[in-house]
């Protein structure tokens, strides 16, 4: 076979499947910052500070896992060559080493010890949300959101998922939102989030957060976004058969465009006697069993 011929049989794919797993390695485009991709390896570009961290800590704790597996595996085959039956027709009887014992209690104790002071740095820091700058309320309901601004005119407004038949341009299947939540960029957001049914849980995986809305509980967190765009994330835990079907939708903009957005909105949704009485959209789960129809 000529060597033109073996370049396009053998290298010429395995160059295709290179250039296409580059992306899963870093080389990815902003979309990443935006949305999960097809085929993604990894978590999504960090869009805050505290996202970066926590990217950090666990890049950290994988070289560290890797390192332990590596230096068990690499203990146990010197083990098993060192003690095999051949090389010891007559097997110690040793049932006691001090030394040894101090180490695999030692060692282990020092590396969480090593652990500990990144991770509960990280959940100090999930927690303060003392300086926040602004305040929104996400209330979980089967199956939407609904959002409060109380810092910017109490106004309050419900978020559905966008239909497949009703999708624009760049909007993402099963992500995108009706009306999305407003950020200013730069801004540390003050989160508090509930329920009004069932267990749900708010999680924009940009920002590394995940909260758990509860029913008769408020829970909070902050997020402080440093990049313009729209994050997309969704409820992360099973809330009934529209799980997957309540996303959500994080709109970071300027701060002058955010201030025109206020005053749309306090037009848009403002709260009124009337408005509190309209009835909220009902949807029903159908769900076919197998026998349904049969005798």
């Amino acid at each position: 076979m000529a060597v033109g011929g073996y370049m396009d049989r053998w290298l010429a794919p395995v160059i295709r499947r290179l250039c296409l797993a580059l992306p899963l390695f870093g080389l990815s485009t902003s979309a990443w910052a935006q949305q999960p991709t097809p085929w993604q390896l990894g978590f999504q570009e960090p869009a805050t500070e505290f996202a970066r961290r926590a990217d950090a800590f666990h890049d950290g704790m994988l070289i560290l896992i890797f390192a332990i597996a590596i230096f068990v595996l690499l203990l146990l085959l010197y083990t098993m060559w060192r003690f095999r039956a051949s090389a010891n027709p007559n097997p110690s009887k040793t049932t006691h080493n001090t030394l040894v014992e101090i180490l695999w209690t030692g060692i282990p104790v020092l590396i969480l010890v090593i652990v500990a002071v990144p991770s509960f740095r990280l959940l100090f820091l999930s927690d303060a949300v003392a300086d926040s700058q602004m305040t929104i309320k996400a209330i979980g309901r089967q199956w939407y959101w609904t959002y409060e601004y109380p810092d910017h005119g109490d106004f309050v407004f419900d978020a559905f998922i966008v239909e497949d038949d009703d999708l624009q341009e760049g909007q993402p299947r099963l992500l995108a939102t009706d009306n999305n939540i407003v950020v200013p960029v730069d801004t540390k957001v003050r989160l508090l989030v509930t329920s009004s049914d069932v267990l749900h849980a708010w999680a924009v995986p940009s920002f590394a957060i995940k909260v758990d809305a509860v029913p008769g509980r408020t829970n909070e967190i902050w997020f402080q976004a440093d990049k313009t765009g729209i994050f997309y994330g969704q409820c992360s835990e099973l809330c009934g058969s529209g799980h997957g079907y309540m996303p959500i939708a994080v709109e970071v903009v300027t701060q002058d465009e955010f201030d025109a957005w206020v005053v749309r909105a306090q037009e848009q949704f403002a709260k009124s006697d009337d408005t509190l009485l309209d009835p909220k959209p009902i949807r029903i789960a159908e769900i076919q069993f197998p026998h349904q129809g049969a005798e």
